[in-house]
């Protein structure tokens, strides 16, 4: 880190907008730094349904305009993320008493056409009796609807931005938290500009930086962080609310064949997905539940599982219980507040809020879904254009360029596998399959000339090798067991608990001694 440099932008926040904003300004030639208190999409970017969607229930709430951008920005991640993104078909069973076919008929209609060009398959009805595989639901549930949407891994999209961003020259801060902001005006005649103290919390070190503008994406975090940012006598009507709203998932052997997921109405109104995971696994999730505040993180509560498992039993040929629970997460998504009474009706677009005192801006964000990360951050460049648009060397561009590791087309994924394992003939063909999911293109630079299984280190257990993990601390700014386990990798769920712990105690040796930067550093201090 340069504590000299002015940088163009500081942003606040390591989840997916923060990751987005970084990567679009640096293309752009701006000079980026971004910090992040904890690990990236440590938080709410991390917990998602890892859909890229317009969503559907929304149409009931008129929320047009967003499900439209939503369905376009569906198709720009196919494309430039086709190592972690591709398509999924949804089946939503039809259950008299609930909503109407019709109904179901024309939000199918606008979802297929309000988004512009699409290329996935258009919504039909479907026999859920004549299934390639057995539905897996009751038999008395034989009719329904099926439509397309996208899966994503929602944590490897954070750090693909990232890892772009860093390519184009922008700085950055993991583990490493904004503690205090001041406009500061230029004494000789230069530019204004922030001055932060950004503390390693880590070791406490702490250091100045300077920014020409801040972009304030701290998530559930984020009016937190505008209050710091913009506290000054009588402004607390400039301030933005922010509804805290829990939603959980949990993570089940696998329910059902085939590779379509499932969207279940529920008797609230509301909808539960049942989703394939991890190739044993099926997601389920999510609720909304209205969370006061972030001083304990996010988690599931005993009332949310219980929800979650009624509404997929209500479906369910074989019921499950808590006891089938192999794992379970929660996230909470910082809405803008509407003053909405129904946390499902909140809206999901985003707000940017921007304070532009003694002409040095800050954008705060509020809101948002990882659907349109990309486009809010150009909507977040729209706000900064009156002072950045002179120091960018070039307009939008993050729709069309290919994320790290994904420079081929979203056809020619299977073909990019099967090169993959015939390069690498005598290594386990599922292990190269898996390593693609995760990595693309970039698996070539983890397995390098790799000829046996024992090249690649040691084996932890759930698919996880040496030589991935130390690529993962060199290159991708993993610093703590569930970095890897749980957000670079979901391995921690294929891996016993005792292989979970045995590679924790490793990995702790491993990043104090070797890898981690910031140990490192405090190690040489």
């Amino acid at each position: 880190m340069n504590t000299n440099h002015l940088y163009d932008i500081l942003v606040i926040g390591g989840g997916i907008n923060g990751a987005g904003v970084a990567r679009d300004a640096a293309g752009r030639g701006l000079s980026v730094a971004l910090c992040e208190q904890a690990d990236f999409a440590g938080a709410t970017s991390s917990a998602s349904t890892k859909l890229i969607h317009g969503g559907l229930r929304y149409l009931e709430y008129y929320e047009f305009r967003l499900v439209a951008e939503a369905l376009s920005e569906r198709e720009h991640l196919l494309d430039i993320a086709p190592h972690i993104a591709w398509p999924l078909r949804f089946v939503m069973p039809h259950v008299a008493g609930l909503r109407p076919r019709w109904m179901i008929r024309l939000g199918l209609w606008l979802y297929d056409h309000i988004g512009g060009r699409i290329s996935l398959p258009k919504s039909r009805g479907v026999h859920l009796n004549r299934m390639v595989h057995p539905s897996g639901l009751k038999k008395s549930i034989t009719r329904g609807f099926a439509y397309s949407d996208a899966w994503v891994d929602d944590a490897r999209l954070v750090i693909f931005n990232l890892l772009s961003a860093q390519e184009y020259g922008a700085e950055i801060m993991a583990r490493t938290r904004l503690v205090d902001a001041q406009r500061s005006e230029s004494q000789d005649g230069g530019d204004n500009r922030w001055v932060c103290t950004l503390e390693n919390t880590r070791t406490g070190e702490r250091s100045t930086v300077q920014a020409r503008a801040i972009v304030n994406t701290a998530g559930p975090w984020v009016a937190k962080m505008d209050h710091l940012l913009n506290a000054s006598p009588g402004d607390q009507a400039k301030h933005a609310a922010v509804k805290l709203v829990r939603g959980s998932h949990i993570v089940v052997p696998r329910l059902f064949d085939g590779e379509h997921a499932y969207i279940l109405q529920n008797d609230d109104k509301r909808i539960v997905f049942m989703i394939p995971y991890e190739e044993r696994y099926t997601l389920i999730g999510t609720t909304d539940v209205p969370q006061e505040n972030m001083d304990h993180g996010a988690q599931i509560s005993a009332e949310e599982e219980a929800y979650l498992l009624r509404a997929v039993n209500q479906y369910l040929a074989h019921p499950i219980n808590e006891r089938d629970i192999a794992w379970r997460y929660a996230g909470v998504r910082p809405l803008f507040d509407d003053e909405s009474d129904n946390p499902s009706a909140v809206t999901r677009d985003y707000t940017l809020v921007l304070q532009s005192e003694r002409e040095l801006p800050c954008v705060s964000v509020y809101g948002g879904k990882i659907t349109t990360y990309r486009r809010l951050a150009e909507s977040v460049m729209d706000k900064l254009a009156p002072w950045m648009e002179s120091r960018a060397h070039r307009a939008s561009w993050t729709a069309t360029e290919a994320l790290p590791g994904a420079k081929f087309k979203r056809a020619d994924r299977a073909d990019e596998v099967a090169r993959l394992q015939k390069k690498y003939a005598q290594l386990d063909a599922a292990y190269l399959a898996r390593l693609f999911s995760r990595h693309g293109l970039k698996s070539h630079s983890i397995l390098r000339e790799a000829q046996t299984s024992a090249e690649l280190g040691r084996d932890f257990g759930g698919g996880l090798r040496q030589r991935e993990v130390e690529y993962l601390a060199v290159h991708e700014w993993a610093c703590e067991a569930d970095d890897v386990l749980w957000r670079r990798t979901k391995c921690g769920l294929h891996m016993t608990e005792q292989q979970r712990q045995e590679f924790k105690a490793w990995f702790t040796e491993f990043s104090v001694n070797r890898f981690c930067p910031s140990r490192m550093q405090a190690k040489n201090d």
